[in-house]
């Protein structure tokens, strides 16, 4: 296998073309795979309240894909080096694949921020009646209102409604000093609960989360079409 004689400066260019985009491609797929995995460890208690699985869902499917990716952008080199149209053509056919799952992967986060507050919302309000039953629930409520320093899904006065006995969590109360301090005395108490409810809170912090993934998915997935189109460059100059 090689170039044709004429070719063989063209086909030089293109072969280290593609070392190149494949070395773009390999620090993509590692800075994916970080950036999911941190995405999703993140506050992971906020999972539970999400109402749907469309952004954990998502993040997988990038994590698998970068990882595929990082792999095969030694294929991408091994195939350019030997100059074997096989190996070649196994990449092009794979990276296409991972081309279209990553970018879909990056359009469900993107469509995941837009029903987010509504899911989430819903979510919460159905939670907060089982908190005290259920320990995951209760778990993910106390370290949601703590992390976050939020209460309730719209204010403190969501346990006083949707809770049976109106009592507020603990972790409602702030901390000042290291010590929680006391909030279910009275009203007056109040002033001692986190004031923001914890829906805004929480769906900014998601969106962003959303966003970030997305935009880098998206932007990887467009690296790939350089590595497409040297792969089959490559592919049609060897002879």
């Amino acid at each position: 296998m090689g170039f044709g004689s004429k070719d063989e400066w063209c086909g030089t260019i293109v072969k280290y073309s593609m070392f190149l985009s494949n070395f773009i491609i390999f620090i993509g797929g590692i800075v994916l795979v970080a950036i999911s995995v941190y995405t999703l460890y993140d506050k992971s208690f906020i999972k539970e309240l999400l109402g749907t699985n469309l952004f954990t869902g998502a993040v997988y499917i990038l994590i698998v894909a970068g990882i595929l990716l990082s792999l095969l952008s030694f294929l991408g080199c091994a195939g350019a080096v030997k100059e074997v149209k096989c190996m070649l053509l196994t990449y092009f056919i794979i990276l296409f694949i991972i081309f279209i799952v990553m970018l879909v992967g990056g359009i469900l986060c993107y469509m995941f921020r837009q029903r987010v507050q509504t899911t989430m919302q819903q979510e919460m309000l159905r939670t907060i009646r089982f908190y005290g039953d259920d320990r995951a629930i209760t778990r993910a409520w106390d370290d949601l209102q703590e992390g976050l320093h939020c209460c309730g899904v719209t204010g403190y006065d969501d346990w006083r409604q949707h809770r049976i006995g109106g009592i507020i969590p603990s972790s409602c109360c702030q901390e000042i000093n290291g010590k929680k301090q006391p909030c279910n005395l009275s009203y007056q108490a109040s002033q001692q609960i986190y004031s923001t409810g914890c829906l805004n809170v929480t769906t900014a912090f998601m969106k962003d989360h959303a966003t970030t993934v997305g935009t880098v998915g998206i932007a990887v997935s467009l690296f790939l079409l350089f590595g497409l189109a040297f792969s089959c460059a490559l592919f049609m100059m060897i002879v």
